[in-house]
């Protein structure tokens, strides 16, 4: 495809790639170059730079084989060469064959790890174009059948090259330039060739190379197609999980409070308590708006909306943020759990509560306690030592503190105290 705008890819780990979210732009980029013809589509911009990132790993590691394969192959022909052609014939091939190894190694170690665009360019088009050089001269210097055979190897070796090198389209047109040209100069000069064969030659090497560009380009163009279904998908996934999350969350939380809502905290409480993990000391507050029902009737429900909204608010702001749970019970009740707390400290958070709604003066003028809105709070507590309280003992007992603190005026606290055991009744009465 295109050439690479000059990105930088230093700071990321060799060969990471991890996805990130499409943008709104990048997205509809997306949608649009997928709907249209697979031949037509070209990356530009951000999407172009997550292709490269997303491809590096394995662009480099094919570029760095193929290098080393080819350092390997010409030290090995090189031996070959001096124990099987004449000596004055191995030693013309010594000086053009060393050029090789060296310029193959330095850019195998340039690719080594992410550099910029540039130098990434620059490093493999050097050092592609003295391997063909090197090739060419090899094959000149020796000369005679030699002189055209190496010509054709060092067709071969580009063609390798084009093949399997995942690079921009101008990068692979660049290579297969240069290993035309020299093939051409060097014939043109070659004095066992004449010129209309040297053309023919030429235009019939020139068919075979047109047509591997061509075929890495359909490859380049289909790696990129792939690229776009990838964030596609990526894309789709995420939105599903976020759709997903969102309803998890809607499944938890009171739309209208924000705080979690009677299903999920019974649920909570009901996995603490089947699986055991709920064996120490625990309180728990069942809250009530006093005549919530007059406010809506005088004031109007967006009136106790708000006026729900705000208590919960208040409520969060008295208890430990990240231990503490608090849910909307009911209408206009909350239910909310103490781990780890003694009973004299639950009574002090319910205090608190019920003083900070009624320092809060949210208007509730057809109140039977006051001219704002007040809370009624029952306390019921279990100890490390009442194994036998089960979670729907305690919301009883929470729930019968509650009633008790309605029957007294309202506006209260009310702890529940759990009668003692018969054995301990009797050794009080005695």
């Amino acid at each position: 495809m295109n050439d690479a705008k000059s990105t930088s890819f230093e700071g990321s780990a060799a060969g990471s790639f991890s996805p990130r979210p499409l943008t709104g732009a990048m997205a509809d980029e997306v949608e649009r170059l997928l709907s249209g013809r697979t031949r037509d589509i070209r990356l530009t911009g951000d999407l172009r730079r997550r292709f490269d990132e997303r491809l590096w790993r394995q662009r480099a590691k094919v570029i760095r084989s193929w290098m080393t394969w080819v350092a390997f192959v010409d030290v090995l022909t090189l031996a070959l060469n001096a124990m099987l052609l004449p000596r004055e014939v191995a030693l013309l091939m010594v000086a053009p064959a060393c050029l090789l190894p060296p310029a193959a190694i330095l850019t195998a170690l340039i690719w080594t790890k992410p550099r910029s665009a540039a130098v990434q360019r620059a490093s493999l088009l050097g050092g592609m174009c003295v391997i063909l050089l090197s090739v060419a001269l090899v094959g000149v210097f020796a000369g005679g059948e030699f002189y055209e055979r190496h010509l054709t190897i060092m067709l071969f070796v580009a063609t390798s090259a084009i093949t399997i090198f995942s690079v921009p389209l101008a990068w692979t047109i660049a290579i297969a330039c240069y290993a035309l040209a020299l093939y051409f100069t060097f014939q043109w000069y070659n004095p066992l060739v004449d010129a209309g064969s040297v053309i023919a030659g030429t235009l019939f090497f020139s068919c075979g190379i047109i047509a591997t560009v061509v075929a890495r380009r359909t490859m380049n163009i289909l790696a990129q197609k792939t690229f776009l279904l990838d964030c596609r998908d990526q894309r789709r996934v995420a939105e599903l999980a976020d759709a997903n999350a969102r309803l998890e969350r809607l499944a938890r939380t009171d739309p209208l409070t924000g705080i979690a809502n009677r299903r999920w905290m019974m649920e909570t409480l009901e996995s603490l308590w089947r699986h055991g993990r709920e064996t120490g000391i625990v309180a728990m507050l069942m809250c009530d708006i006093d005549h919530f029902k007059a406010l809506n009737d005088k004031l109007g429900h967006g009136e106790g909306d708000r006026c729900l909204v705000k208590v919960a608010g208040i409520i969060q702001s008295c208890v430990r943020a990240d231990r503490d749970l608090v849910s909307r019970h009911g209408g206009e009740e909350f239910l909310i759990v103490l781990p780890d707390v003694e009973e004299e400290e639950a009574v002090a958070v319910a205090k608190r509560i019920r003083e900070s709604v009624e320092a809060a003066a949210l208007p509730n003028p057809s109140s039977g306690v006051g001219p704002s809105v007040t809370l009624s709070v029952g306390v019921a507590f279990k100890s490390a030592a009442d194994t036998g309280v089960s979670l729907a003992n305690l919301q009883h007992e929470a729930d019968v503190a509650l009633y008790r603190a309605k029957e007294a005026g309202r506006n209260q606290v009310c702890v529940f105290h759990r009668p003692p055991p018969a054995a301990e009744q009797i050794a009080a009465r005695r």
